[in-house]
């Protein structure tokens, strides 16, 4: 439901030179989303009327990702004059002139501050007769963040940066933690009074607290239960702390849904994955994207899919896949790789160290071993020989080849596409195929073999070869 009071600001213009890397610090993924999309997510959760985006630093990346995300967003390109106030000042100026609502602000790289938490601020901060609300938490160590400075009733009084405090307040451990709700009316009455004149000169909005005590306005503050809802990312080692925490509320939420999880420590799974109930992960387990595994299938040890499809009871081990269609209890692994186009019909099987591309291969069929698969489609109930290549590449263009149903080929076998194997057809181990085999036929590539007497004592003398040879009686 879309609450028509309420409008929401994504502060989404730092540079984050800290994280040292050529993508923005916004877009450096986060259990399968950037960064910034989480925030964007928790937005739509709260069913904000409007949606406002801060960018300036990588402008045009960060617009893609937010535009796909959330196409409704109304972007804002932050001029010149720096800060969170200047921010702020120009997203209010972008809202529709008749919203008399409450604005809520939020930063885009905070990507765990969830949307019951900031439903719970709202609540409170509408319940109330403060003018605006801020989220704050409670550290052992606040260094670095703005302090909450309260009056004696317990309400604030003002927020002051950690380059701006004295002693007495850097002892305080109440930090600001960049949330706030404020009444629309009161941005648009006092933001342009903000000054430059403070350490980093830069227009900062905790002034805003200090603005509004001064007009005689009451400002409340909500600390958070748990300080890591609020944290920040601003460094790779931030991102890696926040990845892990995520991490393991995600594989709780699908413990807790019926799904088995034999080592959450490590097993990672992506926060738009969909795992039925009943499935198994085993160790060293990675679903990644849009991965979805149905009931009782079983995946793992050390497995990675990206955007898979699993069906009921299929299994999966050891296996590296992306964008494949596994179906129902087919078997997979170990040491498959599926490239993207495999698709395993039900009761198939992929086997040990079988790559496979842009393959269809059909409902009981197997590729037990050792074999390269690619732009292919195998019929049902076949099996391919171990070492079987398909030759799909003339050096230009590719080629498909057709195994027809219930065939069976030989070992170290070559499909020389374009070819064609009929349904029920045979091939002899060591087979080149380069012509259509006809259904019901066997394919053989015929050279007698030749042995020659004596070789090895002439050719190789002296070797062990050669000696055990002679001791077997052959010269």
């Amino acid at each position: 439901m879309t609450d028509p009071r309420l409008a929401v600001v994504i502060l989404a213009a730092g540079q984050g030179t800290r994280m040292k890397s050529a993508t923005p610090k916004l877009l450096h993924p986060l259990a399968g989303a950037p960064i910034v999309g989480h925030v964007l997510a928790t937005a739509r959760a709260l069913g904000a009327e409007h949606i406002v985006a801060v960018v300036r630093h990588e402008r045009d990346r960060l617009v893609e990702v937010i535009s796909a995300e959330l196409p409704e967003a109304i972007i804002v390109d932050q001029d010149e004059v720096p800060g969170t106030g200047r921010a702020v000042e120009q997203a209010v100026a972008a809202l529709p002139a008749d919203f008399d609502g409450d604005v809520l602000i939020l930063n885009g790289d905070v990507p765990l501050l969830n949307a019951g938490t900031l439903a719970s601020l709202l609540a409170r901060h509408r319940d109330h007769t403060a003018t605006t609300t801020i989220l704050t938490a409670v550290l052992p160590d606040p260094t670095g963040y703005g302090r909450i400075v309260r009056t004696a009733d317990g309400g604030v009084d003002r927020i002051v940066e950690q380059k701006d405090a004295d002693d007495d307040v850097l002892a305080i451990p109440e930090i600001n933690a960049g949330v706030y709700v404020f009444g629309v009316n009161e941005l648009r009455d006092h933001l342009a009074s903000l000054s430059l004149d403070n350490a980093q000169g830069e227009k900062y909005l905790t002034d805003m607290v200090a603005v509004l005590r001064s007009a005689g306005s009451e400002v409340s503050a909500v600390p958070v239960n748990e300080s890591w809802i609020v944290e920040g990312i601003n460094d790779r080692a931030q991102l890696s702390a926040a990845a892990a925490r995520l991490n393991a509320l995600i594989v709780r939420g699908w413990q807790l849904a019926g799904v088995t999880v034999q080592d959450p420590a490590t097993t990672w799974i992506d926060i738009k994955v969909t795992l039925a109930p009943d499935v198994t992960i085993l160790p060293g387990t990675q679903l990644k994207g849009a991965t979805t595994v149905a009931t009782g299938a079983i995946v793992g040890p050390d497995t990675t899919l990206v955007d898979c499809e699993i069906g009921e009871g299929a299994t999966v081990k050891r296996t590296d896949g992306t964008l494949a269609v596994i179906g129902a209890g087919a078997s997979v692994g170990p040491f498959s790789y599926l490239r993207p186009g495999t698709v395993l019909a039900a009761d198939g099987k992929i086997g040990t160290f079988v790559e496979t591309k842009n393959a269809t291969i059909g409902a009981g069929s197997k590729v037990p071993h050792l074999s390269y698969i690619g732009d292919t489609e195998v019929g049902e109930g076949a099996n391919v020989g171990a070492g079987t290549i398909t030759a799909n590449y003339d050096g230009v263009n590719k080629h498909r080849t057709t195994v027809g149903s219930f065939v069976r080929t030989g070992s170290h076998n070559v499909f020389v596409a374009p070819v064609t194997i009929g349904d029920g057809a045979y091939t002899g181990a060591g087979t080149v195929v380069r012509k259509d085999v006809p259904s019901g036929a066997l394919a053989l590539n015929v050279a007698p073999q030749r042995n020659i007497e004596g070789w090895v004592a002439v050719n190789r003398p002296g070797t062990d070869a050669a000696r055990a040879a002679a001791e077997s009686g052959s010269s």
